[in-house]
């Protein structure tokens, strides 16, 4: 071969790897943009001895899962070191720390609690911050006429406004609340996920009702799967356009409080729609052990999310 043979070939196989035409730039996250996600929440449902976060880690590192979701109330504590050994330990198995589930409501008439759980918010962007987490789960918060988590879903998350107040009095304090931790989710590069829990958040009308009244890039989306307890698929449409997480709920054995028989082929196909590209996370809620019910997810998820 002489030198004009040759940089003409050269010249063509560099083309041929700069053409979007390449198979060799064919992204597999062109045909398949999600990454599976493992919340630790899967192994522990608050009623059993606390399944340690390092051992949630190690079993998404077995099953070859990309992020693992921490439930704030499973960590043994907040101490910095604490922090920096999860951290540590999930980049050691080659797993992201991909957001911290947190709790608190703004729903209250009292502005010495609300405060309370913006302070508390306010804390958790920071350790989220600390171990290297993008984002924390946020809730709107209920207004606790019923007290019992349990009566709450006998009832399918459904209670009534506290007498003498009205449902934009919620929504205004939840608002109100919220664009207090922007400033901090902006300086920390924490995005605050605001979930289709319970309480005003419980309807895609009331989820996106608070998404529109905030106008900042630091306020987002958790869509959960689980939590839209009637029609959830025409729910799901609506949310999906500006979720920016996903925790997929999973119920082998019976639901720890409900059971929703969920197509996964069809909501993969509804984020697919909507242009979705992030984590759905697993959310193991069934009363199996989560040793076989969270593979038996995995395994499904996996197929449900191929193209």
């Amino acid at each position: 071969m002489n030198r004009r043979h040759f940089f003409q070939q050269a010249t063509l196989g560099t083309a041929a790897l700069a053409s979007p035409e390449s198979p060799l730039l064919t992204s597999t996250k062109d045909l398949n943009p999600f990454k599976l996600g493992l919340s630790t929440y899967s192994y522990w449902h608050f009623k059993t001895p606390k399944v340690a976060i390092e051992t949630v880690i190690d079993e998404a590192a077995r099953m070859e899962i990309e992020g693992v979701d921490i439930l704030h109330r499973q960590m043994d504590n907040e101490d910095n070191a604490y922090l920096q050994k999860l951290k540590r330990h999930a980049f050691v198995n080659g797993v992201d720390l991909i957001c911290l589930s947190i709790h608190q409501s703004f729903v209250s008439p009292d502005a010495a609690e609300r405060q309370k759980n913006i302070d508390h918010t306010l804390h958790c962007i920071e350790l989220a911050y600390k171990m290297g987490i993008p984002s924390i789960r946020l809730n709107s918060g209920r207004w606790n006429t019923i007290k019992s988590f349990d009566e709450l879903m006998a009832k399918r998350g459904v209670e009534p406004i506290l007498p003498g107040y009205t449902e934009d009095d919620g929504f205004k304090w939840c608002i109100d609340s919220i664009e207090k931790c922007l400033a901090k989710a902006a300086e920390c590069g924490v995005m605050l996920a605001l979930e289709n829990h319970w309480g005003l958040t419980s309807t895609p009308e009331g989820l996106l009702r608070i998404r529109k009244a905030i106008d900042s890039p630091w306020l987002g989306v958790l869509l959960d799967t689980g939590n839209f307890l009637e029609d959830p698929y025409t729910k799901l449409e609506k949310v999906a356009p500006v979720a920016n997480f996903v925790q997929a709920k999973t119920y082998y054995g019976g639901g720890e409080w409900y059971t929703l028989d969920l197509d996964y082929k069809r909501i993969v196909n509804i984020l697919r729609q909507a242009n979705y590209k992030g984590y759905i996370a697993l959310e193991f809620e069934g009363k199996e052990a989560p040793e076989t019910g969270v593979r038996k997810s995995v395994a499904m998820l996996r197929e449900a999310m191929k193209a």
